[in-house]
């Protein structure tokens, strides 16, 4: 595991839009052979997609041969509903590049037969060969997308039903009220994240501590699904400072040194 510690979170967003722009441009994708990228929502990775925003704009980017498979949605909001995931990422992301709109893939929280969809789901992943590099949140429980605690670490796309805290934190979008938030959600698995050849968790603020130190120096376990990246070849935690805060002093020397090589 990598963890890279930047002093704030618009450091953090820098650095991860210049690794997925670096390995974009790495992997050389046609579209017979595309760069295949999972994506988060939240307000975390809103810095990342500004910067991949104004790197397109500036032509250091290319996002025509991207395929795109977004981790989560509500169940019971559709497309339209501002609140939505599909939403979300076309207002934050996929309307200001270049990305072709058959190549996003996302999670429809209307469909009466979620079952089926989630399958469907699992099987597109593996038709476009697999996820390159996977781009994830973490709550301030250690979940990961909508994967809650005591998921199990094998587990592929399904229906979950949400935990109080998530409701909670999840409320500021939908102006404080609780009652507002879908109570169920559409998800990748655990399973589904560390079967990405890579794997970014962000984390920023002092809310996300304690989830940073669960995933970095305690045990794997299904209370923190996040600390599944534990078990990654090639997993990497992006944190600023304050997310770093629960980590030992030796922690945070080590990590810090090996990145400053």
């Amino acid at each position: 595991m990598r963890v890279i510690i930047k002093e704030d979170a618009a450091k953090c967003a820098t650095f991860v839009a210049g690794y997925i722009a670096y390995r974009i441009k790495q992997a050389k994708p046609t579209s017979a052979k595309p760069f295949v990228l999972g994506l988060p929502t939240g307000s975390t990775p809103l810095g990342v997609y500004k910067e991949l925003i104004a790197m397109y704009k500036n032509k250091k980017i290319s996002f025509e041969n991207v395929v795109t498979f977004n981790m989560d949605e509500y169940v019971g909001l559709d497309e339209n509903n501002p609140q939505s995931y599909h939403y979300f990422m076309f207002e934050n992301f996929f309307n200001h590049i270049n990305v072709k709109r058959e190549n996003i893939h996302i999670l429809n929280g209307m469909t009466k037969d979620y079952a089926k969809e989630c399958d469907s789901y699992e099987r597109a992943i593996a038709k476009a060969g697999g996820i390159d590099l996977f781009l994830g949140g973490v709550g301030s429980d250690g979940h990961i997308a909508f994967n809650e605690p005591f998921s199990s670490l094998t587990s592929r796309t399904r229906i979950k039903t949400l935990a109080p805290s998530t409701i909670k934190d999840n409320s500021r979008f939908f102006g404080g009220d609780m009652q507002k938030v879908p109570t169920q959600a559409l998800t990748v698995g655990v399973g589904t994240i560390m079967d990405a050849k890579e794997v970014i968790i962000m984390a920023t603020g002092a809310g996300k501590a304690e989830a940073v130190c669960q995933a970095v120096e305690g045990n794997i376990n299904h209370r923190w699904t996040v600390s599944a990246l534990q078990t990654h070849r090639h997993g990497m935690i992006v944190c600023d400072e304050q997310a770093a805060g629960g980590l030992s002093a030796g922690t945070k020397e080590y990590f810090n040194s090996i990145e400053n090589r």
